[in-house]
């Protein structure tokens, strides 16, 4: 691209109110170049002046930016342990009304997942979820509930008959009453106000996208939005390197706890 990446950030904070400097920056260019070639757009100014006024071309921009890569069950032994020790121990020191907030939740398949897992210590009329992601079109897939079988290739057998209805052979639809238990909210984790008071926070494979600095900075808030001793619970490539430079003890391998 010919323009300045730094005006086009600028300009698309303004638009967006997503910030890129929070992004890692080879990566996030990389990835908007491709993007833009692929209209055959040679200048960032023209591009920003195209999704202004083209609400399709807008809309993809921003579910382009907001990488969104979701599975029920990822990483299945992070939710085995989930189900051995975690619910145990806030369950123990919290109650049974458990605050969950899944954030950056992108179409539905973590929060939907820990509704399942609940449901096997609890009645669904007793669980209630917070979903939250910037993409306001992730969002609407995730109220839709429609999810490729490959999506579903990690859940347990238990849930899959249970909780979905095959439409053929590549889709299924999660049931309504696992849909009741989630609230969806649009929420960006840069700039918005989170959720206080929150038993266990839930935020897999998204951090990795962003700079050490904005990490830092969620990993704070997210500190100030659990309780004493609540849990924070990361991606497999999220390991938090000295957490108790920010509040944190490891709990167990990807669960931290609030110091």
């Amino acid at each position: 691209m010919i323009d300045n990446y730094e005006a086009f950030k600028a300009q698309i904070l303004s638009l967006t109110k997503i910030d890129l400097h929070a992004y890692k920056e080879r990566q996030m260019k990389r990835r908007i170049d491709a993007l833009i070639a692929k209209h055959k757009i040679d200048s960032y100014n023209v591009y920003v002046e195209t999704i202004k006024k083209n609400p399709v071309m807008f809309e993809e921009f921003i579910n382009y930016l907001t990488i969104n890569v979701s599975e029920f069950y990822r990483n299945p032994e992070q939710w085995n342990l989930l189900e051995r020790d975690i619910l145990p121990y806030l369950f123990s020191k919290f109650g049974n009304q458990l605050k969950i907030w899944s954030a950056a939740c992108s179409t539905g398949d973590e929060p939907y997942s820990l509704v399942m897992l609940l449901s096997k210590f609890l009645p669904l009329s007793r669980i209630k979820i917070i979903a939250t992601d910037i993409d306001k079109q992730v969002l609407s897939k995730a109220k839709l509930g429609l999810y490729n079988i490959k999506s579903l290739k990690g859940l347990p057998d238990e849930f899959l008959s249970k909780y979905f209805r095959e439409i053929n052979d590549k889709t299924y639809q999660i049931s309504d009453s696992i849909k009741q238990c989630v609230e969806f909210k649009q929420h960006n984790l840069l700039k918005d106000e989170y959720p206080s008071h929150c038993d266990l926070i839930v935020c897999r494979n998204v951090l990795i996208y962003f700079t050490e600095e904005a990490k830092d900075n969620i990993y704070k808030k997210f500190n100030q939005s659990l309780k004493k001793d609540g849990i924070l619970f990361v991606g497999s490539t999220e390991q938090i390197i000295q957490p108790q430079n920010l509040q944190f003890i490891t709990h167990k391998s990807f669960f931290y706890r609030k110091m």
